[in-house]
């Protein structure tokens, strides 16, 4: 039989927050930096088709090198903060890593490329050591020719193009200084021939777009401005006497000797842009097209600003005067505004990226010339992914992590589609607090932590559960007969300076008359909205700003116990008790703390190690409770029986066994732990590499309750997997055939497939590797968690694991 193959469903990411770290190629393939990775993202089929990883430190700028045919771009090239750039090239459909350059000292901030003649690249780069750098790549190495230095000063971006009528480069430069520094090349050297002065604050973007012969440049800055400058060939300036009489603008005049021929190009000011009210970030012109054989280049021109808007620019047919056509943006959250900004190769989708790594697309809509509508885009934290959890169902996943928030993501199914695609249609909690840990307790109800004392409860309302329906296609009949729809509010909204969601009812949606809102304000607190939820029917995946502001879950319940920030939280198959334990450095603090999900009361703490406990897991049959520590050791946990204490209606838990210190496998913290689905074994991974199957390996059935508790030691030979394993997670079913074999999934920095045999069965109990997967799909950094979809949802005859793993590190 074929070894299985793991398959990626999808990839949540969102932007670096960096500018110039998004680009649109001329195949329909948007590339965006992703923590240490490339992300290739297809807006037609919503989804990320590849992770590059090649960068070792998070990727500032990407950019596709356009061709001059207007064809499907074969090279990409990224520039990061671990100071190197890489070129990547297509082969056989699939991206690969071809060269390094490695020259820059500091952190890559910006880069742009050419093609040259025999399938050569001309590559820019600046970064913050002060330099801008061009490079020779040839296929198969790339070469530093020329490094320009700035002194203490820093370029923001740099444009490569070609001088009118020539097959001479040159290149722009932006930076701290407010002047665009123009380089072009002269035999063989790169020579710095104009500065352009006229922009009063740091420049952000430069852009060039050939029109005509000419060369139009584009650049924006942080006084709000946007300015347009045209460059022409000298020869095609002489104007007769008619024309000298005329006002124009002043023009800058260089000239460029090669092989003892000289040609002269001025530079004027074409236009001054302003519409923005705030830092502009990005200047993006619309890509050309080839019509009747030649180049076409329209003039239209987008901008992107801190101001949370972007805006169209084009020329006006007669008076060829510079005009606003289009302005998009969101409106509310506590969000920044844009980092830069892109246009399809049509121009009919543009898309920007946020402050907070958010995607922003508006489509234009057809038949209706001047209206944009937004469009669907996938989405994802913009720091590290601290937990997940999938809801009893199986049918949606939540996530929390350190930018504060919690993500629900789920298919979204169209009628238009065989496969779904996936997205965050809720937000269900905005936090002031790094997001740590969470637990489902219930089919819309679940449990968080975060770097505080308190854990919070939250239950879906109902405008959200109408509104999964619409886009999941379950019916709304059985999802408000499985939730609790009695006194269920509308929604839920975050009053100024709160951390907590408080419920908002339908009569709170009711407008006030006249005579309640009174002709003026009667305090401070009147001049301000009680509630900023709107309830919205959905029948696609939300926006971003809707996401920011109507979509929260009301908060039902905090629970106070803990005396350090929340570290990990779990739950039983039943939902009936959840566990939870915080950052300890004494052992005093490091119990395990046990709730009832009914009425929220404390039932017991379970005191066993002596630090932080890590993670926590209970038994399918929810008979033990499993928990890994920091110390480096872990300790089960057995429910009582209900019959031996029949006074007691409450779950209580007793210590079974553990390991201690000198006694202990594992020699470094213990990250991760889970249970295999028959509750014969469990499994620990550790930053010791290893990975080790424990049980009862004298037994043939599971776990039970002897007289004396048996010795559980590990199963196996203990698995080395090379690196900290940080995630691990058994398969949910067996392996087809009714063999005695189990599944786990290790998450180092990259993820692996076992096989474990029953060491009972006449078979080796050596582990087995079956596969790994791509480096096209895996994650760049560390996995913090891993969680398996629930077992009942599995298609079980073709053993199809869905696998939802948290990277730990951004995106």
């Amino acid at each position: 039989m074929a070894a299985p193959i793991i398959e990626t469903c999808h990839v949540a990411c969102c932007a670096n927050r960096t500018p110039n770290v998004l680009s649109w190629g001329r195949g329909g393939l948007i590339a965006y930096g992703t923590c240490n990775s490339v992300a290739l993202y297809d807006p037609q089929e919503k989804c990320v088709v590849a992770v590059l990883n090649g960068h070792t430190g998070r990727v500032n700028t990407v950019q596709w090198v356009h061709r001059e045919d207007c064809g499907r771009e074969t090279h990409l090239v990224s520039g990061g903060s671990d100071s190197l750039l890489i070129v990547w090239e297509a082969q056989d459909g699939k991206f690969k890593q071809y060269v390094e350059c490695v020259g820059h000292t500091g952190p890559v901030c910006a880069v742009d490329a050419i093609h040259l003649d025999n399938n050569k690249l001309l590559i820019a780069s600046t970064a913050s050591d002060s330099t801008v750098k061009l490079w020779l790549y040839t296929g198969s190495k790339a070469e530093c020719t020329h490094t320009i230095s700035f002194g203490s000063g820093f370029m923001m971006d740099v444009s490569l193009a070609w001088l009118p009528g020539s097959r001479v480069p040159i290149l722009a430069c932006g930076g701290d200084d407010c002047r665009i520094h123009l380089y072009a090349q002269c035999n063989g050297q790169f020579r710095k021939v104009l500065s352009l002065q006229g922009h009063e604050d740091w420049i952000r973007g430069v852009e060039w777009a050939c029109v005509d012969g000419d060369l139009l440049l584009a650049s924006c800055a942080q006084d709000c401005l946007i300015r347009v400058w045209r460059l022409v060939a000298k020869s095609r300036t002489k104007r007769n006497a008619q024309e000298e009489r005329t006002i124009r603008m002043s023009e800058d005049v260089f000239t460029l000797t090669q092989n003892d021929a000289s040609s002269a190009f001025a530079v004027t000011l074409e236009s001054v842009l302003a519409g923005h009210e705030n830092k502009v970030y990005g200047v993006h012109w619309q890509p050309p097209v080839i019509k009747g054989g030649d180049q076409h280049q329209s003039l239209s021109l987008l901008s992107a600003s801190m101001d949370k808007t972007m805006i169209l620019w084009a020329q006006e047919e007669g008076s060829g005067v510079w005009v606003e056509q289009v302005r998009v943006g969101e409106v509310g959250g506590n969000t920044l505004g844009f980092y830069g900004c892109q246009m399809s190769p049509d121009g009919s989708m543009i898309l920007a990226h946020a402050f907070h790594g958010a995607l922003h697309l508006w489509t234009q809509s057809h038949g209706k010339e001047g209206e944009w509508s937004p469009g669907v885009v996938i989405s994802g934290h913009f720091n590290a992914v601290q937990d997940l959890s999938w809801d009893p169902e199986g049918e949606f996943i939540l996530s929390v992590g350190s930018d504060q928030t919690t993500r629900l993501l789920t298919p979204w199914k169209r009628m238009d589609q065989t496969q779904p695609t996936w997205h965050e249609i809720s937000r269900p909690q905005i936090h002031g607090y790094d997001m740590q840990c969470l637990a489902m307790v219930g089919r819309f109800q679940y449990v968080s932590g975060a770097d505080e004392k308190v854990l919070r409860v939250f239950r879906a309302p109902r405008n959200f559960v109408e509104n999964f329906a619409n886009i999941s296609g379950t019916p709304l009949a059985k999802l408000l007969a499985s939730s609790d729809t009695v006194d269920q509010p509308e929604g839920a909204s975050t009053p100024a300076l709160g951390l907590s969601n408080k419920a908002v009812f339908q009569g709170d949606l009711t407008p006030k008359t006249n005579e309640e809102e009174g002709t003026g304000f009667n305090s401070v607190s009147d001049r301000y909205q009680e509630s900023y939820f709107h309830p919205l029917t959905l029948n696609e995946p939300p926006p971003e700003d809707h996401l920011l502001q109507n979509t929260l879950w009301p908060e039902v319940q905090k629970l106070y116990g803990h005396g350090f920030e929340m570290f990990c939280l779990a739950s039983d198959s039943g939902r009936t008790v959840v566990a939870s334990a915080c950052k300890a450095s004494k052992a005093e603090h490091a119990a395990v703390l046990l709730w009832s999900s009914t009425s929220w009361r404390q039932l017991q703490a379970l005191p066993c190690h002596s630090l932080t406990v890590t993670q926590m897991a209970f038994s399918p049959n929810g008979l033990f409770l499993l928990a890994v520590s920091r110390d480096r050791t872990w300790s089960l946990w057995k429910r009582d029986d209900p019959a031996a204490t029949p006074t007691n209606t409450e779950p209580h838990f007793s210590l079974y066994t553990s390991t201690r210190k000198d006694t202990a496998v594992h020699t470094r913290i213990i990250w991760s732990c889970d249970w295999s689905a028959d509750n014969k074994y469990f499994v620990t991974s550790s930053r010791d590499k290893k990975v080790i199957v424990w049980g009862d390996c004298s037994s043939s059935e599971a776990i039970v309750t002897p007289d004396e508790p048996p010795v559980i030691r590990p199963c196996s030979s203990i698995l080395d997997v090379g690196d900290s394993a940080t995630a691990v997670s058994f398969c949910p079913i067996l392996c087809p055939g009714n063999r005695q074999e189990y599944r786990n999934e290790t998450g180092v920095t990259e993820e692996t497939e076992w096989i474990c045999h029953d060491s009972r069965k006449n078979r080796n109990n050596q582990p087995q590797c079956l596969t790994h997967s791509e480096v096209t799909v895996c994650f760049s950094g560390g996995q913090r968690g891993m969680r398996k979809k629930p077992f009942r949802f599995m298609e079980v005859c073709a053993a199809v694991l869905l696998l939802w793993t948290a990277p730990l590190t951004p995106g």
